[in-house]
């Protein structure tokens, strides 16, 4: 398939480029131009930010169930191989549009519109998705963001000295990971106050997953130097992640989890899944904001 070109938007003071094949963002320059996501190495990961939905995370046995039928999905689902029809597009926002068709409907048998709305003002990048239930019954869907931010950032800062600050305590210990699927164990937190110190050692054993989350936004970045502050004001759920060595860490706010060991039943049992009812549109945003100077609050 040949790769349709970037769609570009910007202001005086950050650029975004957003492939239509999964309205993926790909890259995020500041003013100077110096780049603000993953460097997509192959020997670790090719993503930049993929949207995830209709679920999130894997299903046991890339099996989804929907009324005693069995559907073939993918880790993540669909949208981010998915190439979208660019509806709208100025200087500083671009939408991009998907709607079910035979090929949706023969993995996820319900009508939809997954619409996102990509804006940029001043030194922000609001990313707004409406999902639309287009048929006759309830829909059952997740939905996740999955931006791969530069670890380090540009700005000649040691990757050691990198951190994530939430806005928020979370006393909550996290999820674990056996294979692709969620256990029933638990593992303590990392934090240390709101502060997460990156290192790789964390990433061993995969995703960081909070899947109660407290805070609505983290700020990350080095210890002095601009920040990337997140905002996710819609999504119950985050985790991180990266490879270990890899040059990105990656800040995804999740509507939505991957199945629990030995999950089997139907996709509206899974942990996560929101049901929208005929005609019914649900609102998710994050936000990407970049600050010139530190912060410690």
């Amino acid at each position: 398939m040949t790769q349709p070109d970037l769609i570009t938007i910007a202001t005086a003071q950050l650029s975004a480029a957003i492939n239509p094949f999964g309205a993926e963002l790909t890259h995020l320059r500041d003013a100077g131009g110096r780049e603000l996501m993953t460097d997509a190495d192959a020997a670790f990961w090719t993503g930049h930010a993929p949207l995830l939905f209709p679920i999130v995370g894997r299903l046991n046995g890339d099996v989804l169930r929907v009324d005693g039928a069995d559907y073939p999905m993918k880790q993540h689902g669909f949208a981010r191989h998915s190439l979208f029809t660019l509806a709208e597009q100025t200087d500083t926002r671009a939408v991009f549009l998907l709607e079910d068709g035979a090929e949706t409907r023969a993995v996820y048998p319900f009508a939809f519109a997954l619409r996102v709305t990509y804006t940029i003002t001043n030194a922000t990048l609001d990313i707004a998705v409406a999902i639309e239930n287009r048929d006759g019954k309830p829909v059952p869907a997740s939905f996740g963001f999955h931006p791969a931010f530069a670890w380090p950032l540009p700005y000649g800062l040691p990757r050691a000295d990198h951190r994530i600050v939430f806005a928020e305590d979370e006393p909550d210990p996290l999820r674990e990971l056996v294979g692709s699927a969620i256990s029933s164990g638990r593992r303590p937190s990392p934090l240390e106050g709101r502060t997460l110190a990156l290192d790789d050692a964390l990433f061993t054993q995969d995703a960081l997953i909070w899947d109660r989350v407290h805070s609505q936004s983290v700020r990350y970045g080095a210890l002095t130097g601009p920040q990337l502050r997140v905002d996710f004001p819609d999504t119950p759920m985050l985790g991180i992640w990266t490879k270990p060595g890899a040059a990105f860490v990656c800040i995804e706010p999740w509507h939505g989890i991957a199945d629990p060991v030995g999950f089997s039943g139907d996709m509206t049992e899974k942990p996560g899944i929101f049901m929208l009812a005929p005609g019914e549109t649900k609102h998710i945003a994050m936000a990407i904001t970049l600050e010139p100077v530190s912060r410690d609050d």
